[in-house]
């Protein structure tokens, strides 16, 4: 199962979002994930536990994923279509 972490800038309520798109599409890509959100303080502390770190493109670069942890930064953060190309870019779906 992928664990995947959708991240935003100061709260909750984007990445609660996001977490909800990600769940969306992954399902439409047949894969199997456990999808959670959290805000960018709290991002900064065990992101090695997860396989995929979604996050938009400004906030992304101040996160430190594990060695196997897959980055994505994300223009547009629920737009559906931006997520499956990302994730395909980076060999998800």
């Amino acid at each position: 199962m992928l664990k995947v972490l959708a991240v935003c800038g100061s709260g909750m309520g984007t990445s609660m979002i996001m977490k909800m798109k990600v769940s969306q599409v992954l399902k439409k890509l047949n894969v199997d994930a456990d999808v959670n959100s959290c805000s960018m303080g709290e991002a900064k502390s065990g992101l090695a536990n997860y396989d995929l770190v979604l996050a938009s493109t400004h906030i992304i670069k101040d996160l430190k994923g594990g060695p196997n942890t897959k980055m994505v930064g994300l223009l547009n953060l629920l737009d559906a279509n931006e997520l499956e190309a990302k994730l395909k870019e980076v060999g998800i779906g």
